[in-house]
């Protein structure tokens, strides 16, 4: 399945159903808070559900402008990709579903401030924090991704008309909107908003809490009810903006706007509240680019980034540097088909191969180092053979999907310490269980390169600082504790 068409199906998982299966969005039964072992479980599955939802807008997203340039050079979609894009649709219409229940599955709990009990309060808090998480996803895909598609008028009628053939009524994009521009909704998220601002920010022992917290901190519709009057902008999104839209806001460059404070990060309609420390900074570039070696370890940390919050430990994100054309063509491996197949890639500097939320792609240095802290790790001992064939196992996985289940133990899709965990077979790593699964960690990965581990570090850049002593370092950032203190947030 190319990129082009699972970007277009991403986008279909944010409208609304067909008319004769419209979800019934009226409040639940007031049940009583679960409890423990039961919202543990909801928790893992929220945090699939949500990881997923987020790759898909940030696909929808970037579909928008990829079908932008086509219809600048005069071309259209094949009928066999609209085929396919309807029949897509379909399928995500059930995990639309899901989110959309998830949004309503505690609603009623806000109605009340959290029960005296603790461990009663604690659960409570965190249901509300789910369905809080899930209302605003599906305001921001709209904010964030539909809206583009909305200003299109070409995009608007194609996404508006029906198709018999796969029981998809017309107006689909029509109801987006009326759901979007829903008062009563408002009101309700208005409501949870509200309870989350006054007893949201608590310590909780739920393993997932802290991405809830962020999540929610970094929504693009939670941060516009901040700052103008609540939820005024999203029922009147044309009107406030005018021919300022969405598409403006998310490649906002002007710091001197009334938005500059609200950066819309890495492609996926959140908020970036600031830069990586390492961002633009050509000498620094310069430096690590020469310093890599192919097959060089590269991990990283952003605690700006929803991301970086997912994964507890330090270390929050990890890649592999393929190399240069000279590099691989030392290595006898320039001519390989599997890199042959990257040969453009190569030569344009996209030698970071890294496992997002879109999948395992290939990426300049430039583009990695919007972060604060950096590690290049390197395997000293490998031969040649060995190192050649660690870069052939890598570019094999470009083009896998992301493993929403951060499973170590399959090999079709891939998570970003998985692809260091497929490409360097040969060490002994250690491991650990996440979301209920068998899984390995950036910090996982960062463990071999100190105590005599066949890994050295290469390079060490902490805040945004080169560290000239980087081994105490490593250890002592290893050692923290890897849920942080919200408040320190």
């Amino acid at each position: 399945m190319s990129r082009f068409f699972r970007a277009f199906l991403l986008l279909m998982l944010a409208f609304p159903f067909r008319a004769e299966s419209l979800p019934d969005l009226s409040p639940r039964a007031c049940d009583p808070p679960r409890d423990r072992a039961g919202m543990e479980r909801e928790l893992r599955d929220y945090l699939r559900l949500s990881e997923e939802a987020l790759a898909m807008r940030a696909m929808a997203i970037r579909l928008y402008h990829e079908l932008e340039a086509r219809k600048k050079q005069g071309l259209a979609l094949s009928g066999q990709d609209l085929h396919r894009i309807n029949q897509g649709a379909v399928h995500l219409l059930e995990q639309r579903a899901t989110l959309l229940e998830t949004a309503l599955a505690h609603e009623c709990w806000t109605k009340t401030p959290p029960d005296a009990d603790p461990e009663t309060g604690d659960i409570q808090r965190a249901g509300v924090l789910v369905s809080l998480s899930a209302a605003l996803i599906l305001y921001d895909n709209y904010l964030s991704a539909i809206s583009l598609f909305h200003d299109d008028a070409d995009f608007r009628r194609h996404l508006n008309k029906p198709d018999t053939g796969f029981n998809l009524d017309a107006n689909e994009l029509q109801r987006a909107d009326m759901m979007f521009a829903s008062p009563e909704l408002r009101q309700r998220v208005r409501r949870a908003i509200e309870w989350y601002q006054k007893y949201g920010n608590a310590r909780s022992g739920f393993e997932g809490y802290d991405y809830l917290f962020q999540s929610i901190a970094q929504s693009p519709s939670y941060h516009f009810v901040r700052k103008r009057r609540p939820l005024y902008v999203l029922g009147h999104i044309f009107e406030v903006f005018g021919n300022f839209t969405v598409d403006s806001l998310v490649h906002l460059k002007d710091e001197s706007s009334h938005f500059s404070s609200l950066m819309f990060g890495n492609t996926m309609g959140l908020v970036e509240m600031r830069h990586g420390k390492l961002r633009d900074k050509p000498e620094i570039e310069r430096h690590v680019r020469g310093q890599l070696r192919a097959g060089d370890i590269l991990l990283e940390k952003t605690p700006f980034r929803l991301t970086d919050t997912f994964i507890p430990g330090h270390w929050g994100h990890a890649a592999i540097w393929v190399g240069t054309e000279e590099e691989l063509t030392g290595l006898g491996i320039w001519q390989h088909p599997v890199v042959q197949a990257h040969h453009a890639a190569i030569r344009d500097g996209r030698g970071v191969v890294e496992a997002l939320r879109s999948g395992v792609e290939t990426n300049t240095v430039a583009h990695f180092m919007n972060i604060d802290d950096l590690a290049v790790l390197r395997h000293a001992g490998m031969g040649d053979e060995d190192r050649a064939q660690t870069i052939l196992h890598t570019l094999r996985q470009v083009g896998k999907a992301y493993d929403f289940n951060f499973n170590a133990e399959t090999t079709d899709r891939m998570f970003c310490s998985k692809l260091i965990y497929m490409a360097y077979g040969g060490i002994d790593w250690p491991n650990s269980r996440m979301l209920g699964r068998f899984t390995i960690s950036p910090d996982d990965i960062a463990q071999r390169s100190i105590r005599n581990g066949p890994l050295h570090i290469v390079l060490l850049y902490h805040d945004g600082k080169r560290v000239d002593a980087p081994a105490p370092v490593m250890e002592r950032m290893l050692g923290k504790n890897p849920l942080s203190d919200l408040a320190a947030r």
